[in-house]
C-alpha cells in the first residue's frame, strides 16, 4: 500500500509541476523545484530500492502522458519534463547505486546529480532556450528541496 501511495504521489507531483509551469511560466519553476521536484527526487531514491529501472521509466512516461492529456497546451512542457526526468533518473540511479553508506547519504548525493541534469534539460527544452538564471535557481531549489524531502522520507522509510 505504501508503494502504491509513493508511486501516485510521484506521478501527482510531476504532473502538478508540469501543469503549473504551463499555466504560470518559467517564474514558478524555482518554487516547483523546491516543493514538487525535490519531492520527486527523494521519492525516486525511495522507489529505487523498490522498483526496477523499467518500472521507473514507465512511471515517468505515464506522468508525461497524463500532463499532456490534462492540458494539451502543456505538450512541450510534458516532453521537456519526460526528457529531463528520464535523463536525471539515469544519472540519479547511477550515483545512488555507486555511493556506499546510508540511504540518506546515497539519496542526497544522487539528488545533486539528478538536480543538475534536470535543471539544465527541463527549462532548455520547455522554453526553447538556455536560461542560466532559471537553471541556477532550479538547481539550488531542487537540491534543498530534495534534501528536506529525503530527511522526511528517511524517517518514514520502512523496508530496505
Amino acid at each position: 500500500m505504501i508503494l502504491v501511495l509513493a508511486v501516485l504521489t510521484y506521478a501527482f507531483a510531476m504532473v502538478a509541476a508540469n501543469l503549473s509551469v504551463t499555466a504560470f511560466g518559467p517564474w514558478v519553476t524555482p518554487l516547483n523545484a523546491f516543493l514538487l521536484i525535490g519531492l520527486d527526487l527523494a521519492l525516486r531514491d525511495w522507489l529505487h530500492v523498490r522498483l526496477r529501472m523499467s518500472q521507473m521509466a514507465a512511471l515517468i512516461g505515464v506522468s508525461g502522458v497524463l500532463t499532456y492529456g490534462l492540458n494539451p497546451a502543456a505538450g512541450m512542457v510534458a516532453i521537456a519534463s519526460a526528457s529531463a526526468f528520464t535523463l536525471a533518473a539515469i544519472a540519479d540511479w547511477s550515483v545512488f547505486s555507486a555511493v556506499k553508506g546510508s540511504w540518506l547519504k546515497r539519496a542526497n548525493a544522487s539528488n545533486v546529480v539528478g538536480a543538475a541534469v534536470d535543471s539544465l534539460v527541463f527549462p532548455t527544452i520547455a522554453f526553447g532556450a538556455l536560461l542560466p538564471h532559471i537553471v541556477a535557481m532550479q538547481f539550488v531549489a531542487k537540491v534543498a528541496g530534495g534534501a528536506l524531502w529525503a530527511v522526511l522520507l528517511h524517517r518514514l522509510r520502512p523496508g530496505p
